[in-house]
């Protein structure tokens, strides 16, 4: 019996597939893994998937547990995917860069629904490991549209981005804070800014958004994502 056997699907492509029978595309589901859609193609045509059946696995269990948000269930995956390892049995380079401990190294992290709720934790690693380096960081935040207090798009609200903000259907909007042209924010600052909120990266960025004026008080984030880099030399 071949794994690529569409009458006996390996594991990943069968968990692939009750992600696909809940309304999830082949492309959503490779989104949520961090892979290209060809790759989860390549589970049902060539038994690939291995490494990813932990992933998909709890993907399935969050989604009958209620979960729908594409975002909320890549930060699961993000949690509990194998890293692909060598002959020799060590674990494989991610392609990419994704480490910033050298000049032009970065790293980034997202957050979803989820993830929000309990305080974006895994987003720390990213703050703490770009200030350590001496990094800058950059975020962007989704959030009702309401609860920004400033004009989508306003220089005062995002200076320097020529599109700092994205609509969306369902009343939502995601605004950019700091990018590589800009010079983003200190990560070392970030870091102490984090570790005073206990780790708890949501509450961090919360906070910095009412501080600065930029949301209401009762602000409730949907969606974070943090990216570092170190600049080159």
């Amino acid at each position: 019996m071949s794994p690529a056997d569409p009458n006996q699907p390996n594991e990943a492509a069968r968990l692939t597939q009750e992600l696909i029978d809940q309304g999830y595309t082949k492309r959503q589901v490779a989104r949520m893994l961090g892979r290209d859609a060809s790759l989860v193609s390549q589970f049902f045509t060539k038994g690939k998937g291995k490494a990813f059946v932990a992933a998909l696995r709890q993907v399935v269990r969050a989604v009958h547990g209620g979960e729908r948000d594409p975002e909320a269930l890549a930060a699961v995956a993000r949690e509990n995917v194998q890293r692909r390892r060598t002959k020799t049995g060590q674990k494989a380079r991610v392609r990419g860069k994704d480490v910033v401990g050298e000049a032009g190294g970065s790293m980034a992290g997202r957050a979803g629904k989820q993830a929000i709720k309990s305080g974006a934790a895994h987003l720390a690693a990213v703050v703490h490991e770009t200030g350590q380096a001496g990094g800058r960081l950059a975020f962007t935040v989704r959030m009702k549209a309401d609860q920004y207090t400033m004009s989508a798009g306003s220089t005062e609200d995002s200076p320097g981005l020529r599109r700092g903000f994205i609509p969306r259907a369902d009343g939502t909007e995601e605004r950019t804070y700091g990018s590589a042209s800009t010079g983003g924010f200190d990560a070392a600052e970030w870091s102490r800014r984090v570790a005073e909120h206990h780790g708890d990266v949501t509450e961090a960025m919360k906070g910095w958004l009412v501080e600065t004026g930029r949301a209401v008080e009762d602000a409730d984030i949907a969606y974070l994502e943090v990216r570092g880099w170190v600049p080159p030399e």
